[in-house]
């Protein structure tokens, strides 16, 4: 992976863990702190991608950025939602890992043995290792209270992960086979996330109010860091075949799983630093391939 892709991804990587631990203190959001995490990222981000599009790049829409815009908001809504549930019902220590190391498992998968990528061997296995690196923070051994809540977590981090794989691969079809550009593309996304997030948050508008009452800083927060990321990653994999870009993004697996335990107090220091060891020689190969 060349020095271009991989700085874009580490920095979409360190937003992307920020993001999480700030959704992660949020308990009992759901769909509704979605919604006002997405509205702000409109308002933020709608007249950037604006400005790119008519000002600095002028280019003419056609009918296959609405078209990857609509696909992207439904992924992106089944992401989230299933996201902020695993993290109200279970420790991001297994919820964030999980989501992060069955997403680019699959991703790799499927753009091996289905769309035909060949990437190098060496970087082939960088990824691998750092899925494997994944796997040693999420997993361990827990006492019997905590069995029901770590099976919850896995369920949902699982769940997360095999929506992050589809919205992986949709957005490299959307950026290369359909030509979107990245900025133009997540913002119609942000848009269609809107309108289909728009009726529970209407029923539940009362308690829209509570959350942003309450999580205000944490909504601003994930509107912010989430857009930046995602974009990140969208340019690098113009750049870079989804393959190697899918699991280098989980470096942010390191500074999310850092963060549960310095700050949430999330327990099993010691796998946490073992795994995020792992995940860095992942990352290494991955460079040298």
């Amino acid at each position: 992976m060349g020095t271009e892709a991989l700085l874009l991804v580490l920095v979409a990587a360190l937003a992307h863990a920020l993001w999480n631990f700030a959704a992660k203190t949020v308990p009992d959001g759901g769909a509704v702190f979605v919604q006002l995490y997405v509205v702000v990222s409109v308002v933020l981000w709608v007249p950037l991608a604006g400005v790119w599009l008519f000002v600095l790049h002028p280019t003419a829409p056609d009918l296959g950025w609405l078209l990857g815009a609509v696909v992207c908001g439904v992924l992106h809504v089944i992401y989230s939602v299933t996201l902020q549930r695993g993290y109200e019902a279970a420790d991001m220590n297994v919820v964030y890992p999980l989501a992060r190391g069955t997403g680019p498992l699959l991703t790799v998968a499927v753009s091996v043995l289905v769309l035909g990528e060949r990437p190098p061997l060496l970087a082939l296995a960088g990824g691998l290792v750092v899925v494997a690196g994944v796997v040693v923070i999420a997993t361990g051994w827990v006492g019997a209270a905590s069995q029901h809540m770590r099976r919850t977590g896995v369920a949902y981090g699982i769940g997360t992960g095999a929506s992050i794989a589809a919205y992986t691969l949709w957005d490299d079809h959307a950026v290369n086979a359909l030509a979107v550009p990245p900025l133009p593309y997540f913002a119609l996304g942000l848009l269609a996330q809107c309108l289909l997030l728009a009726p529970t948050t209407w029923r539940q508008r009362v308690r829209a109010g509570e959350v942003w009452r309450d999580y205000r800083r944490q909504v601003v927060a994930v509107a912010v860091l989430s857009p930046l990321a995602y974009v990140l990653v969208l340019q690098a994999m113009r750049i870079a075949p989804v393959s190697l870009v899918a699991p280098a993004r989980e470096t942010s697996i390191v500074v999310g799983s850092l963060l549960a335990w310095l700050v949430l107090r999330e327990p099993h220091p010691a796998r946490r630093l073992l795994g995020s060891a792992v995940v860095l020689v992942g990352i290494g190969l991955l460079v040298a391939g």
